[in-house]
């Protein structure tokens, strides 16, 4: 695994790197996004499993090479509960991620043996590895060149696996004939996100 630090924006070079897949993640100060916490990490890993760790500017958020790779069609974006990813992405980057692949969604689709869905979990079972999440309550707004070696690796370990669970989580999907479902859901997620950042963070579809 390489991991490169970016400050601001990816280059034009790494963005057209980008062929079919990415996973992506985020990190913030916290999780009540617009209302109060701020956008502070995003990670990307490509299919080679080269992680790029980006501390967008801070005051306009601009981060055009960025926006072009989360709003490119022609490449899937993967993401564990991208609910709050894509709300954040969306509302501090001004822009509209297509092609998604929520691996959270998925395992509530189809690992109906469990109720175990964190991302932990999905590594565990589908790559045999166990990550130590002791790292996320983290001060992620520090200027990205003081992170420590344990924080780089716990935002990495956020999207090194993603690929290899998608791939796992599709094939169930489609054993089961569930894969169309799943894809309604993230067709919903638009709405799901939209009602997050309007404050509608219950569940409206409750008694």
């Amino acid at each position: 695994m390489k991991i490169t630090k970016i400050k601001g924006d990816i280059t034009s070079k790494v963005a057209n790197s980008f062929k079919n897949s990415i996973a992506i993640d985020t990190e913030a100060t916290g999780l009540q996004i617009p209302e109060r916490d701020k956008l502070s990490l995003i990670q990307i890993c490509d299919e080679d499993k080269n992680v790029f760790i980006i501390q967008p500017e801070k005051e306009t958020y601009k981060a055009p090479n960025l926006v072009s790779v989360l709003e490119n069609e022609k490449i899937l974006k993967i993401g564990h509960f991208l609910r709050f990813d894509k709300s954040a992405l969306e509302f501090f980057l001004k822009c509209k991620i297509k092609n998604i692949f929520d691996t959270k969604i998925a395992s509530k689709i189809v690992r109906t043996y469990t109720d175990a869905h964190g991302l932990k979990n999905l590594v565990q079972e589908f790559c045999n590895k166990s990550i130590d999440k002791r790292q996320g309550s983290s001060d992620w707004n520090k200027d990205i060149d003081q992170l420590t070696d344990k924080q780089l690796e716990y935002a990495a370990n956020d999207v090194i696996y993603l690929h290899k669970i998608k791939l796992e989580l599709e094939s169930m999907l489609i054993r089961e004939k569930r894969f169309d479902l799943f894809k309604k859901c993230l067709v919903f997620l638009d709405t799901r996100v939209e009602l997050d950042q309007k404050g509608f963070k219950h569940d409206i579809f409750e008694h």
